[in-house]
């Protein structure tokens, strides 16, 4: 995304992006922090997430939201330290941030099945 327009819709994403992540971590914490003083264990916490669709949604958004983030931080500290630019360099960064997106998927999946 080299164009005006491009750069101006990877700033939205960034920005959208970080204020999800900031929301998402604390209600992370919070939640942990909680449950963990309330005196559960690991196994509790599993059975009250396993199941649940909407923790299932929070944790899918929170790690679509961590991936793109990451990779378009990624993409723009590449191209001003190394110049790496270009639709290939883009491309790679999506794949990236989508592979990293997936791991975190993966791992809200397991808390949920």
């Amino acid at each position: 995304m080299s164009g005006a327009r491009g750069q101006t819709h990877l700033w939205v994403v960034q920005r959208v992006t970080a204020m999800l992540l900031g929301i998402a971590v604390v209600v992370h914490l919070v939640t942990i922090v909680t449950a963990v003083r309330g005196g559960l264990s690991a196994r509790e916490i599993l059975d009250r997430t396993q199941g649940n669709e909407a923790w299932l949604a929070f944790y899918v958004v929170f790690a679509l939201a961590a991936g793109l983030h990451g990779a378009i931080g990624l993409r723009n500290i590449a191209a001003e330290t190394i110049g790496l630019r270009g639709r290939g360099a883009d491309l790679a960064w999506l794949a990236a941030g989508l592979v990293t997106a997936g791991f975190g998927i993966r791992a809200a999946l397991g808390l949920y099945a």
